[in-house]
């Protein structure tokens, strides 16, 4: 009978461990301050993801764009996101993000795989995200937020 009951101790920490790994996979990890971004809390949003570089002129112009983008968004079913080309992790993150004067969320993790985003060599690139994770559009250049609200008006009033 003890060897019966640790097979069914081994069996439910083996499920255990599973489950708490498959809640792992859903992060999409640390942000440019060391904080965890999960998937609960872009469940449901719109995402807008820019890749950014320091050595990237057009994207400091972008920068205070998308800032004022995700100002005025707040609080409604829309996220933006940043992601470093360069793969910059860490302190090194931080003060890049700093630097380039980011106020909304870099993350550290590329989340390219995740929501299937093309690679692309040209900067800076935007992707528009729907609620459902789809990628819905590819936005290369320099962004203006009048320019990015009016492409999320389009793609959900297309869904």
């Amino acid at each position: 009978m003890g060897t019966q009951l640790q097979t069914v101790i081994r069996a439910l920490m083996g499920i255990c461990a599973g489950l708490l790994l498959a809640g792992c996979a859903e992060d999409l990890g640390p942000d440019q301050h060391g904080r965890k971004v999960t998937a609960e809390q872009l469940e449901d949003q719109w995402l807008i993801i820019n890749y950014w570089a320091e050595w990237c002129a057009p994207c400091r112009v972008e920068i205070p764009e998308l800032n004022s983008l995700a100002s005025e968004l707040d609080g409604r079913p829309v996220t933006v996101l940043g992601v470093n080309f360069d793969g910059l992790q860490g302190e090194t993150l931080e003060k890049a993000a700093q630097d380039m004067g980011i106020a909304f969320t870099v993350l550290a993790q590329d989340p390219a795989e995740r929501y299937q985003l093309p690679r692309n060599e040209a900067l800076p690139v935007t992707y528009i995200i729907d609620d459902q994770g789809q990628l819905r559009e590819r936005l290369l250049g320099e962004q203006t937020a009048e320019g990015l609200k009016a492409r999320l008006l389009a793609l959900r009033e297309e869904q």
